[in-house]
């Protein structure tokens, strides 16, 4: 990552859904300029996977699938 991607995420405001419970298995997720960023809840400063906020856009728009 770059320096500046390591320090966005450092300052991001990460969130996390309000239908997660307290069990801890939650995924955590940061607007940052052009992507977003997930990372696991349980691990805050491990690894986060960042998105093109259009896929993430695209992805959070779809339909559940069966």
């Amino acid at each position: 990552m770059t320096p500046t991607i390591t320090a966005a995420l450092a300052a991001a405001a990460w969130r996390k859904s309000s239908r997660s419970g307290d069990e801890g298995a939650c995924v955590e997720v940061a607007a940052l300029p052009r992507l977003v960023a997930v990372r696991d809840s349980k691990d805050p400063a491990g690894p986060a996977l960042l998105f093109a906020t259009g896929a993430w856009a695209a992805f959070a728009q779809a339909p559940p699938s069966r």
